[in-house]
């Protein structure tokens, strides 16, 4: 059965695409008559060198293309180079205007509102890589940012792209033992952090958690303090240097850019780490380069003077996917602090003053939204909102209702779904598609996406691994301090010559795509798999229930079902709430899907990017206890787990 259509764009609005205008030019090159987006993907993922040459030509990209071969060798998964022969660097791409527009806008809740314009922005960046080079802080080395997301982590970032060391950020709501866990294993020699940050309108105060980050770090020669608070705690140590003093101390007119390979190291970025200490995945500027361009400026039309916003930290890979809006010469907007304070308008408010393009959430967000009953569209005017993106879990079909009856009718709803892993998406929006109820819309233009059975066979309207079946950009150039076998392992053991993703899907007749949940948390009763997403969409229509968790347990040579449900304040899970719930499941799902247990739990534990962690409950009520929780926003959450007895 098909899913309902919901939107559809309008001849007009698909001209008007950044997509549209890239299909023109590929026809125009190649004498093609692609006229739709699943002939413009086949052409892709069939023709890929002349596609990747089509991306680095038509966005005028700065650097040294060099001579083909551009993909080589030219399906190695791992190992295919990216134009091998060429040189870029990535804060050139990211700097091209230099005016007095603006280029960056910044709320920290309702308590601070800022702006930065191009010439600022280049001008402030030329300080800070004055201030590395003076420092001696060259190509390789690495500049950890442990700050909000504010408009000086951007600049920081870029300072760092400029001279070729390697940028790597953690969210200040991480505590000492999370930081000292990603930072503590790629030594950097330059920390960059602050006083504080506000969250719930209140200020949470960090220099102690700092100097105790700083204690355990001694591979740090310099610290660089951007006062967000601007408390009276200073640090005596002769390593820092006030940002303002940096400024101007180190103030030039002189930007340099130096050009590497494509395969030259930008970031380094963490896994979640809550099986043990998180991956250090690094990332390459010329992958990433490529890569956001397809993602932010064809799949997103991020162009000229259009307004970007995602709510992320920058411990978030989207973080670091909203920051590359600037290559695209469009205004990057920045968010810092709960988007529940002072209420759940906050960030709609935001969205109408700033006449936002795009706003990006996750899915948790939207479904609270739909829990509060907020009805966005009768209290604010988004005229110029095109797209709304969603990521970080399955938007489930009601969500998808709920954007159109009280969001918006007449806009583009992108799901997304990808990872840290590859610094980007697999599947996801387009401006030019359809978008069906419950439906991500399709694959990312570069990314041939299948999904496979257990025998490495492509299937559709049925479940299976989400795989890519030709290399991409974003393939990490390698996981920091390995010696390629846990790199190996996390992707390629399961088929040969395949990106196994690990995220259980479905490809509809629409040729969309329909996720489950992630693999390694796929219920199995009775052998038969089951995603948890498809227990979370029926149990979360029920009114009385705010959100939920399901994991198997280890019972009698079997696994049965655990259910936990966060509910309404003031209200208990009786016998009454009980029958409802195994009614919905076995009813809008079916029988297998009705859990053998179902318990009220006060909190569901949750990542600091608003991800739920199914496998440390799971392990817990398995009787295992869990190696890492410092990468939990919640982990206090976990005693009431451990304490069961089920």
């Amino acid at each position: 059965m098909k899913n309902k259509l919901l939107w559809k764009p309008t001849q007009e609005k698909v001209k008007s695409t950044s997509l549209y205008n890239f299909i023109e030019y590929i026809n125009s090159r190649y004498q093609l008559t692609i006229n739709n987006f699943d002939k413009m993907h086949t052409w892709s993922v069939e023709n890929r060198e002349n596609f990747w040459d089509g991306i680095w030509d038509f966005y005028k990209i700065i650097g040294i293309k060099g001579d083909k071969p551009f993909l080589q060798p030219k399906n190695n998964l791992p190992g295919t180079r990216f134009f091998p022969n060429g040189k870029l660097n990535y804060a050139e791409n990211m700097l091209k205007k230099n005016n007095d527009h603006t280029a960056i806008t910044f709320w920290s809740e309702d308590k601070i509102k800022k702006k930065i314009t191009w010439l600022e922005l280049k001008n402030q960046v030329s300080a800070t890589a004055n201030f590395f080079k003076k420092k001696g802080i060259k190509s390789g080395d690495r500049i950890a940012a442990y700050l909000p997301n504010m408009p000086e982590t951007i600049i920081m970032m870029l300072a760092s792209s400029s001279i070729g060391a390697i940028f790597s950020s953690a969210s200040p709501d991480f505590g000492v033992e999370g930081v000292y866990d990603r930072f503590g294993q790629i030594k950097p020699k330059v920390l960059i952090t602050t006083d504080g940050y506000n969250f719930n309108g209140k200020e949470i105060n960090i220099t102690q958690k700092v100097e105790e980050v700083v204690n355990l770090l001694p591979s740090i020669d310099n610290i660089i303090i951007v006062p967000l608070l601007n408390s009276n705690e200073r640090y005596l140590s002769n390593k820092v240097i006030l940002y303002e003093t940096l400024l101007k101390k180190y103030e030039t007119k002189i930007l340099e850019f130096q050009k590497f390979e494509l395969d030259h190291p930008l970031y380094i970025m963490f896994s979640s780490g809550t099986t043990g200490k998180p991956k250090c995945i690094v990332h390459s500027a010329g992958g990433v380069l490529l890569k956001h361009l397809v993602e932010v400026g064809l799949h997103s039309n991020a162009c000229e003077n259009k307004n970007i916003f995602y709510f992320t930290t920058c411990g978030w890979m989207m973080w670091n996917w909203l920051v590359s809006s600037l290559m695209l010469n469009s205004n990057v907007c920045l968010y810092d602090g709960s988007p529940f304070y002072p209420n759940s308008d906050i960030l709609w408010k935001y969205a109408e003053e700033e006449k936002f393009n795009f706003f990006g959430t996750s899915a948790k967000y939207i479904d609270a939204l739909s829990k509060f009953k907020n009805k966005i569209s009768e209290k604010f005017s988004l005229n110029k909102l095109e797209t709304i993106g969603s990521t970080g879990s399955p938007l489930v079909h009601e969500s998808f209702d709920y954007v159109y009856e009280n969001i918006k009718k007449d806009v583009h709803l992108a799901s997304l779904s990808g990872g840290t892993d590859i610094v980007g998406c697999f599947v996801g929006g387009n401006p030019i598609s359809p978008v069906y109820r419950g439906e991500i819309q399709g694959p990312i233009l570069g990314m041939d996406v299948h999904v496979f059975n257990e025998d490495g066979k492509t299937i559709k309207n049925q479940q299976g691994e989400l795989v890519c079946i030709k290399s991409f950009p974003t393939m990490p150039i390698k996981f920091w301090k390995d010696d390629g076998k846990k790199y190996h392992q996390a992707y390629f053991d399961k088929y040969e010559n395949t990106w196994n993703h690990g995220d259980y899907i479905l490809k509809t007749e629409n040729n969309g795509f329909i996720i489950y949940g992630r693999s390694d948390a796929t219920l199995n009763p009775g052998g038969v798999r089951i995603g948890t997403a498809e227990i979370y969409r029926q149990v979360e229509k029920i009114d009385d229930i705010l959100e939920s968790l399901v994991i198997g347990q280890n019972w009698k040579n079997d696994t049965r079902l655990v259910l936990f449900v966060v509910l309404r304040d003031h209200l208990s899970l009786d016998s009454n709430l009980t029958k409802v719930i195994k009614n919905k499941l076995r009813t809008g799902a079916s029988p297998r899907h009705v859990p053998s247990i179902i318990v009220q739990a006060p909190e569901i534990p949750k990542t600091k990017s608003g991800k739920i962690v199914e496998l440390a409950v799971r392990d817990l009520i398995n009787g295992k206890e869990i190696k890492n929780i410092s990468a939990l926003a919640n982990p206090e959450c976990l005693d009431f787990y451990r304490s069961l007895s089920i």
